[in-house]
């Protein structure tokens, strides 16, 4: 079995653009958090003609550099990876200032629904792309092109985007170097992920470039271990439940003991999303819908 090895040496300096590969430039905003780890991570596609990843917050430094670092080119398209607020909210500005039209999946909005615990990383309820890319659409410049690869599971709307010319794939929140991605019922769907993750092996890119720290290098092998992690962590879970922990509350002082406490909101609710998981195969039964306090029991 792979190992889960994170990479967490991302010593990189805010608001300054770096040249990552022949086509691709890297900024990373001042937003540095338990989710966002050192910053949201803005990529600049192409030369002359660029596209522009993940945005970022609304946040006027960041905006400030992005600007700086196209200086005279043209940028034709702000795609944006899922409608996290730390990944769209600035797209609007970006938008306003460069005249580039805003891509993305789009999501139903009603999944978000008012209550629902929240994480530093909410939704952009008021995110509107321009134009909805679905799986397989193509958006390209006069030096690259961008496939939209729709991968469903941290956010039912996650798309990540495949650069041909570099055998790259800018994948989001979806798999990072750095951590597991929180997967947060109810927009979030731990069936979903797992099948988006066995996507990605069938594909023959060569490195990630994630919304947050540093790049995947070994993909699939990073894929493989991901899938791994998650097996593991429902089998944990599973044997909990038949333990007698009954509710997802229980299950996280025992499963998730050693998690920075500032996560473990998050970690509840991924061990909500594996719990629905468990009910959709008829392992796990809950009395009413699956939720943090409901009771649980083996099927």
């Amino acid at each position: 079995m792979t190992e889960l090895a994170f990479e967490r040496d991302f010593d990189v300096p805010y608001g300054v653009p770096e040249q990552v590969s022949a086509l691709v430039r890297r900024i990373v905003c001042r937003n540095p958090g338990p989710y966002t780890f050192t910053g949201t991570v803005s990529y600049i596609v192409g030369r002359g003609e660029v596209a522009i990843i993940d945005p970022g917050p609304d946040d006027e430094a960041h905006l400030g550099a992005l600007i700086a670092a196209v200086g005279c080119e043209t940028v034709s398209h702000i795609l944006v990876t899922h409608s996290h607020r730390d990944h769209s909210s600035l797209a609007p500005r970006l938008k306003a200032v460069t005249g580039a039209t805003v891509h993305a999946h789009g999501r139903d909005p009603g999944l978000a629904a008012p209550g629902a615990h929240t994480l530093d990383a909410a939704f952009d309820l008021a995110f509107r792309p321009d134009r909805i890319l679905r799986h397989g659409d193509v958006i390209a410049g006069k030096t690259w092109s961008l496939e939209a690869v729709h991968t469903p599971g941290h956010t039912s709307d996650h798309l990540a985007l495949a650069l041909a010319q570099e055998k790259a794939l800018f994948s989001g929140d979806h798999v990072m170097a750095w951590s597991t991605s929180v997967v947060a019922p109810p927009d979030g769907n731990m069936a979903d992920y797992l099948a988006s993750l066995r996507l990605l092996l069938g594909r023959d890119d060569e490195v990630y470039w994630p919304g947050h720290g540093p790049p995947s290098r070994s993909p699939k092998r990073f894929v493989r271990a991901l899938l791994a992690h998650r097996q593991m962590r429902e089998a944990s879970i599973f044997e909990r439940i038949r333990q007698g922990d009954r509710t997802v509350t229980d299950i996280v002082r025992a499963v998730y003991a050693d998690v920075d406490p500032r996560l473990h909101g998050a970690a509840a609710l991924s061990a909500l999303a594996h719990v629905e998981h468990l009910i959709s195969q008829g392992k796990v039964a809950s009395d009413g819908p699956a939720s943090l306090t409901a009771r649980l029991r083996v099927a």
